[in-house]
């Protein structure tokens, strides 16, 4: 990012000299669950600000408990932000811009889009969002990602892949606006849900071990158990394997399982594995043996019928169908990848 202050002649139009106004600088931070992570920040006279310049001027600020406003921006003296302790606010912070800039870089680098709505546009973040606030929220009013403190104000939600799952939802809004309702709202969360760890993914981070679990570090349940399960959706007590008639009845978080399910099937294929040292074993609806195409193609296939298959309405049947369409434009119908695209929807009743 560049913006130059210019001193010309008034008289002949010389440049007299040139300024740099845009003032990067390369930080430190510890965050709660992503470690110890370089951010990038911008100067300010004697101070820090944790905003990017380079990812479209994200930013990130405190509501200091509050659930109005929009928060004090974070400012330091020497660019270190956080300890790694929740106690110290900044920590949710580190968690917060780096999660941003992560998605941003996700999407930019494997998608060409930038930011949000592919405008160039930087989405802004607020932690310490009221209290004992169990969740967080993604807001297309404000263009903005929030974040409770959790139970006690000592666990925020500040995850890696919780962060890519919230901004997802801001991507789905500029582009299918899937419905949050019956299967278009379980198609809408588990898009989030992909995206969150393909992010995760993406990012690689040591302190967090890209998986196939949803939230499985900040202990929402109180007993070391994730929010969801991609490879066996049901194992939450709640999400649905597989498609029926009646899915769309459930909570959007649990008939999101469908779609969950689909995309693992079709990265990862059926049956027993490990990765990453997490052991999954995924079902099929019909006993039939799936063969994984690898994430990185099924996020190509899946960004591809989001943004120019969907619809508002979009439920699974016509999810197979507009990803097939993706797979064909990308790999061709007589493709292995378009065959496997088929062969993870019949895994989970969708045909």
């Amino acid at each position: 990012p560049s913006s130059q202050l210019l001193v010309t002649d008034a008289a002949t139009g010389e440049v007299l000299s040139s300024h740099e106004q845009v003032q990067t600088a390369a930080g430190t931070g510890k965050g709660v669950f992503v470690g110890s992570v370089p951010l990038t920040t911008t100067q300010s006279g004697s101070t820090y600000q944790l905003k990017d310049a380079g990812r479209g001027g994200m930013y990130t600020t405190n509501l200091a408990n509050k659930t109005s406003g929009k928060g004090t921006l974070y400012t330091d003296a020497d660019n270190a932000w956080g300890t790694g302790a929740a106690s110290n606010t900044q920590s949710a912070a580190v968690d917060a811009q780096f999660g941003a800039a992560a998605t941003w870089d996700y999407y930019k680098n494997s998608f060409g889009r930038l930011g949000i709505r592919g405008d160039g546009v930087g989405a802004y973040s607020r932690v310490h969002y009221g209290k004992n606030y169990v969740n967080a929220f993604w807001d297309d009013s404000c263009f903005c990602m929030t974040y409770g403190d959790g139970d006690g104000n000592s666990h925020p939600l500040t995850e890696l892949d919780v962060s890519g799952h919230e901004m997802t939802h801001g991507v789905t809004a500029n582009t299918a606006g899937l419905n949050y309702s019956g299967e278009s709202g379980g198609l809408n969360e588990a898009t989030s849900d992909i995206f969150g760890t393909m992010v995760e993914f993406s990012a690689n981070l040591p302190s967090d071990k890209p998986d196939y679990l949803i939230g499985e570090l900040i202990n929402i349940n109180g007993d070391g158990t994730p929010l969801r399960y991609m490879d066996k959706p049901s194992k939450d007590g709640g999400s649905a394997d597989y498609w029926s008639s009646t899915v769309g009845n459930k909570d959007v978080h649990y008939s999101s399982g469908v779609g969950n399910h689909f995309f693992y099937l079709l990265a990862e294929g059926s049956g027993a594995k490990t990765i990453n040292g997490v052991s999954y074993n995924s079902p099929t609806s019909n006993g039939s043996t799936v063969t994984g195409i690898g994430r990185d193609k099924a996020a190509a296939i899946y960004y591809r019928a989001l943004t120019v298959y969907m619809t508002s309405t979009t439920n699974y049947k016509a999810a197979r169908t507009a990803t097939l369409n993706a797979a064909k434009d990308l790999y061709g119908a007589t493709s292995t990848e378009y065959k496997a695209v088929a062969a993870a929807w019949s895994g989970v009743n969708v045909n």
